[in-house]
């Protein structure tokens, strides 16, 4: 189960061959490097390069009862992929979507990786099946950071990921422009081989933050062909110390996450209200967003409010989402006998038959013993 894992950042790109998956290495062993137990899981399916980065070809992850025990690169970074599990590096996967959302539940589900303070998951390129399955798995995300080079045709595709996440509510971390300009390793002067500053541009144009650029190092390729993290390859390298300044936000980010759990353990339970055009859905399964309400037990008061969206509505979904959540009461129109069983499995208490109403009234109605309910009916 994810239980033990504190904060879960993707690394995202809108189309391939813009170095996200060194990106996503180097993230997360720099996030060792602070001290932080960190997990790295390589969702990318098709083309898994995780394990050439860190030169863990032929390593296999060990089954350990019902847990699969992820492969170590050292004492504070575990790692997964699908290329850990194949005998031939040359083999060709091939597989349609329910099998890819399988395995990439499998390696969050059922691989052992202790307490973690982040995880960090190499998605794919683009917006399909893996990185839709993962945000489902994971039931929530801490922040995303998306990779991108500075020429147009890659930002057209950086666009849409920020549209991806937008519709799932997934917090953007930042862009970070990657190959920006080379540095001649005998002159150190930069070219700017790539026309433009697409990363910058659209951060601002999307309201998220800009990361910073990684210029070209040929240093760079030196230690992925190596399998080692360039972060602690060549540690006088001036590009070290620009993924230092890339990187540093996200560790502020978890510490500002920090705060906000303190926050939330002060609140003794939330309570889930599906909406539609701001009131109470009928069904709860084609409702547009979900309030999550936390709520103070013993003066019986609501303490905070957030509205989140929802993943796809497939069987077995919804529960276990909300539940990641830390929703403890669902109060809903209608809902079905096979729901309601997958809410109780995730100890979720279910209220049915609550008339259309704002969140705020029914959760105040349910505190006070007031709340009035009706017949277990919905529309759908």
């Amino acid at each position: 189960m994810t239980a033990g894992i504190k904060h879960r950042y993707l690394v995202l790109s809108g189309k391939g061959g813009v170095g996200k998956s060194s990106v996503a290495v180097n993230l997360a062993a720099w996030l060792a490097q602070q001290g932080a137990q960190v997990g790295l899981l390589d969702v990318d399916i098709h083309g898994p390069s995780v394990p050439k980065l860190l030169n863990l070809e032929g390593a296999k992850p060990r089954a350990m009862g019902e847990k699969i025990e992820p492969v170590l690169y050292n004492d504070t970074l575990k790692v997964m992929s699908v290329g850990l599990m194949l005998d031939n590096q040359n083999e060709a996967v091939i597989w349609r979507g329910p099998m890819k959302h399988n395995v990439i539940s499998q390696f969050v589900q059922d691989v052992h990786w202790g307490d973690l303070d982040y995880l960090v998951v190499d998605c794919p390129p683009g917006t399909g099946d893996e990185a839709l399955s993962t945000v489902q798995v994971l039931g929530s995300v801490d922040g995303v950071v998306i990779v991108t080079t500075p020429q147009e045709v890659a930002v057209a595709d950086v666009r849409k990921c920020l549209t991806f996440c937008k519709q799932l509510s997934l917090p953007v971390l930042g862009v970070v422009e990657n190959m920006s300009g080379f540095i001649c390793p005998h002159c150190q002067k930069r070219t700017d081989v790539f026309a433009g500053q697409g990363g910058a541009e659209t951060a601002e144009a999307f309201g998220v933050p800009f990361l910073g650029s990684i210029p070209m190092d040929p240093t760079v390729a030196l230690a992925c062909d190596a399998g080692r993290p360039f972060i602690d390859f060549d540690k006088d390298n001036p590009t070290v110390q620009v993924l230092e300044h890339v990187f540093a936000p996200l560790l502020r980010a978890n510490e500002t996450s920090e705060s906000e759990n303190v926050t939330k353990e002060s609140i003794d339970m939330r309570i889930a209200i599906p909406l539609v055009d701001g009131k109470l859905s009928a069904h709860f399964g084609h409702c547009e967003k979900f309030a999550v309400l936390g709520v103070d037990a013993a003066s019986k008061t609501i303490e905070s409010q957030e509205l989140l969206t929802p993943p796809p509505h497939e069987p077995g979904v919804l529960p276990a989402w909300l539940a990641e959540q830390g929703v403890s009461v669902i109060i809903a129109g209608g809902m079905g006998q096979r729901a309601q069983g997958l809410f109780t499995q995730q100890n979720i208490e279910v209220v049915v038959g609550a008339p259309t109403d704002e969140a705020e009234v029914l959760v105040s109605d349910y505190l006070a013993g007031t709340l009035q309910v009706g017949d277990n009916v919905c529309d759908h």
